[in-house]
């Protein structure tokens, strides 16, 4: 590397501490003491809900459906549940039909709307060729992000596929390298910023799912999922359950079950309000 080349990789890394001081600095969500809780200013103006895949991203394959279509129905009807018990709350949809959206498009969204919170509605799979595998994995997972651990990246690298199917792929992405110093900076500015009340919200969904609806779950993991990544709030991926097995797939398209689920998030969102809100 030549003297050019570190003078510049230099004034990037200075460029990037001043960048994310100033990121830092201009978010209007303050923090409280556990960082968990926030100042009594604290209002949960907008949350943006993202129904997963859509259009020419089918996502996971069940039997007789698709996880686009799953995932739309269910943020639908949380939609109308935010707007029946919550309406001085302001919903934002990345998708409200078959439309393919681009990974970073979403994020886009949800900042630009301001969001104070971001869920992100998919279904899980197991691997393709493991049937007998596929009719024992069931339950529920959220996903916060967090930076990649190899062993606890398959669903990451799910998500994350959606990209390839969007053109000038490598442009777009071209920016966003795990390793890369810039990123790991501002990567870990946003988490410090969100981390807990994203874990916060994903511990009570997580609750919630287990105990009111005695739903299986595998827990909340921290994994390298883009649209959460580039979104600038608390933002949580619920994987609402395994659409390759045969009695999930009939719960996560059956109207009680897309309810169940809704109103599971709902509940959850709730209590978030009040935890913030003090």
């Amino acid at each position: 590397m030549n003297n050019t080349h570190k003078a510049l990789n230099v004034f990037l890394f200075n460029a990037t501490l001043l960048l994310g001081f100033i990121v830092l600095n201009s978010f209007k969500v303050h923090q409280g003491p556990d960082s968990t809780k926030t100042s009594s200013s604290f209002r949960l103006k907008t949350i943006v809900i993202d129904a997963g895949h859509g259009g020419k991203d089918p996502g996971a394959h069940g039997s007789f459906s698709v996880e686009k279509n799953v995932a739309l129905a269910i943020a639908k009807k949380l939609r109308r549940a935010i707007n029946d018990e919550l309406g001085n709350v302001n919903v934002v949809m990345t998708r409200s039909d078959d439309t393919f959206i681009e990974l970073n498009r979403r994020s886009d969204i949800a900042n630009n709307a301001k969001g104070n919170l971001f869920i992100s509605i998919h279904c899980n799979s197991s691997p393709e060729g493991t049937a007998a595998r596929a009719n024992k994995q069931k339950g529920v997972m959220l996903l916060v992000y967090g930076l990649h651990r190899v062993k606890e990246q398959l669903e990451a690298i799910r998500e994350n596929s959606s990209i390839y199917i969007e053109k000038d792929y490598k442009t777009r992405y071209q920016t966003y390298a795990e390793n890369d110093p810039t990123n790991i900076i501002l990567t870990n500015l946003y988490m410090q910023k969100y981390r807990k009340q994203s874990i916060l919200f994903a511990d009570l969904l997580n609750d919630n799912f287990k105990n009111t609806d005695k739903r299986p779950s595998i827990g909340v993991k921290e994994q390298g999922v883009l649209v959460l990544a580039h979104s600038a709030m608390p933002a949580v991926l619920i994987e609402t359950g395994f659409i390759n097995n045969p009695d999930e797939e009939k719960y996560l398209n059956s109207e009680d079950g897309q309810n169940a689920i809704a109103q599971t998030i709902l509940r959850s969102i709730k209590t978030y309000k009040k935890e913030l809100s003090f």
